[in-house]
């Protein structure tokens, strides 16, 4: 009769265990990643455009509050974020991209670079991106920013020493502000032009 009670009271110390592991370590995955719910996807773009307003949930709550981060609300415009190119590649410091050649309709916007982990890294150019009014266009007001390592003429953002990379791409006081408007074809491409080792 006592080695049941210690075997019940061994298992139930066990499940109470696995059960706060597991409860814990899905908490900490999720707190680490994106948002699990109401993202929106335009080709390598992704965006969560109830992040900033009183209709993000529980989960968005927590992982803007875990990160720190200050998010745009539905008026004031929209985040974007890539972490890949237009083949769905990984986005790597090795490597060069080229970034345009349109942009939706937005009185400014801002394409910065961050690493994996979120944090701003600039270049040695002391420079981690570029805002609409720096841009160098071209007679049809289309555009191109050379992203890479190598010096480039024209709109050149410098890759800073990182082996993996996120473009986040913000787009101020837009009518698509909630997402809404967006097709994938409003959106720079990002295309990767070499990559070296």
């Amino acid at each position: 009769m006592i080695f049941r009670t210690q075997q019940t009271a061994i298992l139930i110390v066990y499940s109470l265990l696995l059960a706060l592991g597991l409860g814990l370590g899905s908490a900490y995955w999720v707190l680490n990643g994106d948002p699990p719910f109401g993202g929106r996807k335009f080709g390598p773009w992704s965006t969560w455009p109830k992040l900033g307003s009183a209709e993000a949930d529980p989960y968005m709550r927590a992982i803007v509050a875990r990160r720190g981060d200050v998010p745009l609300a539905i008026g004031e415009g929209l985040t974007l974020v890539a972490e890949a190119d237009d083949s769905g590649r990984g986005l790597d410091g090795a490597c060069s991209y080229r970034v345009g050649s349109v942009m939706p309709p937005a009185r400014l916007w801002t394409l910065t670079l961050y690493d994996r982990t979120g944090a701003l890294r600039p270049s040695a150019l002391e420079r981690s991106g570029f805002a609409s009014s720096e841009i160098i266009r071209r007679p049809d007001d289309g555009f191109e920013i050379v992203v890479s390592k190598d010096l480039s003429a024209g709109n050149w953002l410098q890759i800073p020493a990182m082996e993996a990379f996120t473009m986040v791409l913000r787009l101020y006081d837009t009518p698509g502000a909630a997402g809404a408007n967006l097709d994938a074809e409003d959106l720079p491409t990002i295309e990767r032009i070499t990559c070296g080792t």
